[in-house]
């Protein structure tokens, strides 16, 4: 990668697949947008880049290698293969390019730090939406483990799934709770029968800010 190639991804803006950092954050920060790009599609953190898409470079890219390897060696299960590439950008700066793939190891977790009481908080995966990365909802982590496994789909299309389908045609999207009021089914198996759905692509299942995440007609129900 160039220093052109750094400056027109900056010129792009922070994105679903981009995060900028002008210098590394805490640890637990910078896991989480490893672990939400790696738990998505993938893509690139650069540290140099202000969130403006400001190139500023860092001048001590060694330090902020290691303080990157640091910060992420124990901080995701399971890990994340990543690449480092160091672009100069002027005689004394440097971007670090951080490669997320896309992993097959979904869904990857944060391990959080030890309470006062010595308890654990639970461990959370996050993923991207937009610009930003959140934390994912259970439906979204059961989606991930399902995949992960290769779960056989076997369902039956019956009325639920009918009703379903009709409201998703006159209003698009429909959340958990809301399959859950039209249904009548408790809200613990209406998730649990929209990730069936959606591993057999009747449903796409929409992260989104806040956890409330929502469902559309996927390709196989067309």
């Amino acid at each position: 990668m160039t220093s052109d190639d750094v400056r027109r991804l900056a010129s792009l803006g922070e994105g679903r697949q981009l995060e900028f950092k002008n210098r590394v954050p805490r640890p637990e920060r910078i896991a989480r947008e490893v672990i939400a790009l790696a738990n998505t599609d993938g893509g690139k953190v650069l540290v140099g880049v202000d969130d403006d898409g400001t190139v500023l470079g860092v001048k001590d890219a060694n330090e902020q290698f290691f303080a990157l390897q640091e910060a992420l060696a124990d901080r995701i299960l399971p890990p994340v293969e990543l690449d480092f590439e160091p672009v100069r950008i002027s005689r004394t700066r440097e971007v670090l390019v951080v490669h997320v793939p896309a992993s097959a190891d979904r869904p990857h977790v944060l391990r959080p730090d030890r309470r006062a009481d010595g308890t654990l908080p639970k461990q959370r995966a996050f993923v991207r939406v937009a610009d930003q990365s959140v934390e994912a909802s259970k439906e979204a982590v059961a989606l991930m483990k399902a995949e992960g496994r290769g779960d056989a789909v076997a369902f039956t299309f019956g009325d639920d799934e009918r009703r379903l389908l009709q409201y998703l045609d006159r209003h698009e999207r429909i959340t958990v709770r809301q399959y859950a009021r039209l249904s009548q089914m408790p809200p613990w198996k209406a998730s649990k029968a929209r990730v069936t759905l959606a591993r057999a692509g009747i449903v796409d299942l929409h992260s989104r800010e806040g956890g409330d995440d929502y469902f559309t007609a996927g390709a196989a129900a067309a």
